[in-house]
């Protein structure tokens, strides 16, 4: 038994531990049920604080409901407390008051985790999923301990970029968002026309492209947390970014491509 228990503490050492700070999806296509899927085939334990509830599917969000600031604190820190985290990513947070606690708990943990931001903003459906007065919280208190920020278009845009209409708007976009929040960001050009689905990394000063075929005719939800959750999954791994990112993207044209579908629900169609 002990010769059992002492290989199960060496085995347990050498698997990194994500963190995944995200609403609870129902359908369990997005959110944390998303991102603890995600950390698996990394071979990454995957540990989550949830922030709120969210009753939708694919298409339709129904209803929201918080969590409390302190618990959503009590989460992260008693987790902190008892596992070596080596990497953190942030969803769906909700509220003002919600981010100020996940910055706070974060910051005073004293460490130098990786942090990928997800900025939540609305759903796939279009459905708002963040309170007006949060994107001044992400961009004054989250943004500023992050290491990665991952905006789709939309997002960027409700960050303070200009309209983007190509590639070269997107890449005057990623600059000035960049420059603006002194951050490294992976602006996700999915919703561009075209035969590519292309991600611009800025960082360093640098461009990096990470392209891979658009695949038709899927109706997407949770890309967005899964491509965050495989770039946090990789630095958890202690990989560079850009091969975390490289990973991630090869991962999520995966999932799409081998996507499950339900042609008879009926529920989609209310």
């Amino acid at each position: 038994m002990a010769n059992q228990s002492s290989r199960r503490s060496q085995s347990a050492a050498t698997i990194p531990i994500a963190l995944t700070i995200a609403g609870s999806d129902s359908s369990a296509g997005a959110g944390i049920q998303a991102d603890l899927k995600t950390f698996s085939p990394f071979k990454v334990y995957g540990l989550s604080a949830v922030t709120c509830v969210v009753a939708e599917i694919p298409g339709k969000v129904s209803r929201i409901e918080p969590i409390s600031p302190e618990m959503v604190h009590e989460q992260i820190e008693v987790l902190a407390k008892s596992f070596p985290i080596a990497a953190i990513k942030t969803g769906l947070l909700y509220s003002a008051a919600i981010i100020s606690a996940v910055v706070q708990t974060i910051v005073d943990l004293g460490r130098d985790i990786p942090l990928v931001v997800d900025p939540v903003i609305t759903a796939t459906s279009r459905d708002r999923l963040l309170n007006p007065d949060a994107i001044d919280a992400y961009r004054n208190e989250l943004f500023p301990i992050a290491s990665l920020i991952t905006p789709n278009l939309d997002e960027a845009v409700q960050l303070g970029a200009d309209k983007i209409r190509d590639r070269k708007s997107m890449e005057r976009a990623g600059r000035e968002l960049a420059r603006k929040f002194k951050i490294a960001i992976l602006l996700k050009g999915g919703h561009l026309p075209g035969d590519n689905a292309v991600d611009l990394l800025f960082a360093d000063g640098k461009i990096t492209e990470f392209s891979a075929a658009f695949v038709r005719d899927v109706a997407t939800h949770g890309t967005g947390c899964t491509y965050s959750a495989a770039i946090t999954a990789g630095l958890a791994k202690g990989l560079p970014l850009v091969d975390a990112i490289g990973d991630a993207k090869k991962f999520v044209t995966r999932a799409i491509q081998n996507h499950l579908r339900w042609d008879d629900v009926h529920a989609l169609k209310h």
